[in-house]
């Protein structure tokens, strides 16, 4: 099983440089958004290349540390046609450029619709913006991993299973966070509504992304903690991956830097 995290958390540096930072940590492997991880490369749209991809795999792989997915966090209900495309078009060319870096993953969550917005008019504008990366996933034999996330236009165990059911790509699955679907009104029965997503779309997950949280924010808005610092049920949740999963790479996320070191022992801790 891969330990990784979100190479971002240790904040934007020189490739090299965060390269030997996460293989330092002892993480083997990293969820990698390129725009947000690198000072010293420009992964725009038009930038990728081959080079560049087997460069930085290499580079990561020297140091200990697997690709095991991309991240491209788009819009995909951008009201703004143009803006909407340029997204489109980015995520397109890390489809296409994934195997280079080693992986066959590209995440995103789904947008998040205005408080006016019309949510079918946002439902449908989501479901043809997944239809046109499902095809061009299926041209490069690779995945999407949308994940799930309270706010977004698929915010529930219910709206990715539905998801799911309307677009029926092989090359759609899953990015697994529990801390994502969970608010002050659920969170005395995590346990159910993780018990109900694997049931749901187990088989579809791809990734797991591992943080924890409690609502101790503002008006009880959600604050990200140190794993085993907050309310998530970690016991349930990787007994649950272990059993539907096995072997799954599991990223951490939502960690200052500080606190990346005890939550790594955390995690091993609770997977052995």
């Amino acid at each position: 099983m891969g330990i990784g995290i979100l190479a971002h958390c240790y904040g934007k540096l020189p490739y090299n440089e965060l390269a030997e930072t996460i293989g330092e940590s002892g993480f083997n492997c990293i969820q990698l958004a390129l725009a947000k991880a690198f000072s010293d490369l420009d992964s725009g749209l038009g930038k990728l290349s081959p080079g560049l991809a087997h460069t930085i795999r290499d580079t990561y792989q020297r140091n200990g540390v697997r690709i095991a997915s991309l991240g491209c966090y788009i819009n995909t209900i951008e009201p703004d046609l143009t803006e909407r495309r340029d997204e489109i078009d980015r995520f397109k060319e890390h489809l296409r450029s994934a195997r280079d870096f080693g992986t066959f993953i590209v995440a995103t969550e789904t947008g998040k619709p205005a408080q006016d917005e019309d949510r079918d008019i946002a439902w449908s504008t989501m479901l043809e913006t997944v239809k046109e990366l499902a095809e061009e996933a299926s041209r490069w034999g690779v995945m999407i991993g949308i994940e799930p996330a309270i706010g977004h236009i698929i915010d529930s165990v219910e709206s990715m299973s539905r998801l799911l059911n309307e677009v029926p790509s092989p090359h759609i699955g899953v990015v697994f966070d529990p801390c994502n679907l969970m608010h002050p009104g659920n969170i005395d029965r995590q346990e159910e509504v993780m018990d109900q997503a694997f049931a749901s779309f187990g088989n579809r997950i791809v990734l797991v992304h591992a943080k924890d949280l409690d609502f101790s924010g503002d008006g009880g808005s959600v604050t990200y903690k140190p794993l085993g610092d907050g309310l998530l049920n970690y016991e349930h949740f990787i007994h649950l991956v272990q059993l539907h999963k096995p072997l799954i790479d599991i990223t951490l996320e939502g960690l200052q830097r500080e606190e990346i070191p005890s939550s790594y022992t955390f995690i091993q801790n609770i997977l052995k």
